[in-house]
């Protein structure tokens, strides 16, 4: 089991709850893609699962183990066995992009090699090999503020599968990209999840993309689990229940079977 969530929660200190008694199995090797409306508390499931934030209530098992009982060394060496995709990368404007995604081993790394990869790349035969999957091996040695933010979410991409890792926690991974270039990304992202076993979930706003790349989809509404179903099985008025919104009026939903049309984010 790569994560089991027991009737967590999640309280600001606003008292707002974010999340409200989630339980939740993922199993190893798991593609899933979590969808619903903004506010619903999809990113903040992520942070938990992340390790990020500690829930309020209940408990969490990440990889056999819970972070929370753990010391804080022993937590760092867990995390870096998670790799993180952000919607938003942090990467500093002015580093290079073959540095960005060498990165991905620093938790792996000695502090020694650590400090010798910033001022010579160690890898550059692997920062390439991963970039060229998502079609960005000609921007190896650019500046991180010399990219668009479709590539910059692809160097934060590359960035993971280069740590690889046995976890994939990707927060509105493709949000900023085109549509087939989404499509693209997101068949790499999930052929490396599936040709290494790794365990692969997803919070994604295009409907769409879900559907047509996870086979297990879970709605979030109101900080809950609203439905955990394969994607065969999300029909038009689970989408209806799950996005619905008295004050605004919206296009019919797509389903499973629907022929894929991506919209941009």
């Amino acid at each position: 089991m790569s994560l089991r969530l027991s009737g967590a929660g999640l309280q600001h200190g606003n008292g707002v709850h974010a999340l409200r008694g989630v339980d939740l199995h993922i199993a190893a090797g798991e593609r899933v893609a979590i969808i619903g409306p903004s506010g619903a508390g999809k990113s903040s499931l992520l942070g938990i699962m992340a390790s990020a934030q500690r829930p309020t209530s209940g408990d969490l098992q990440l990889l056999g183990e819970d972070p929370w009982r753990l010391s804080s060394r022993a937590r760092q060496r867990l995390r870096s066995r998670i790799g993180l995709i952000h919607q938003a990368p942090p990467l500093p404007p002015r580093q290079r992009v073959v540095t960005a995604v060498l990165a991905g081993r620093l938790g792996q790394w000695g502090l020694g090699r650590s400090m010798v990869n910033l001022l010579h790349p160690l890898d550059i035969p692997g920062a390439r090999a991963v970039l060229a999957q998502l079609d960005l091996a000609d921007r190896l040695f650019a500046q991180c503020q010399q990219l668009s933010g479709g590539q910059l979410q692809r160097v934060g991409i590359a960035r993971a599968l280069y740590q690889d890792p046995s976890l994939l926690l990707a927060d509105e991974p493709v949000s900023a990209m085109d549509p087939v270039l989404a499509d693209h990304t997101l068949r790499v992202l999930c052929r490396h999840a599936e040709s290494r076993g790794v365990t692969l979930v997803a919070s994604l706003h295009a409907v769409e993309l879900a559907l047509a790349h996870f086979p297990r989809i879970i709605g979030v509404r109101a900080g809950q689990i609203a439905f955990d179903r394969p994607a065969g099985e999300v029909d038009p008025e689970l989408l209806d229940a799950l996005y619905a919104n008295e004050q605004l009026v919206s296009p019919p939903l797509p389903t499973a079977s629907t022929e894929l049309q991506i919209p941009r984010c």
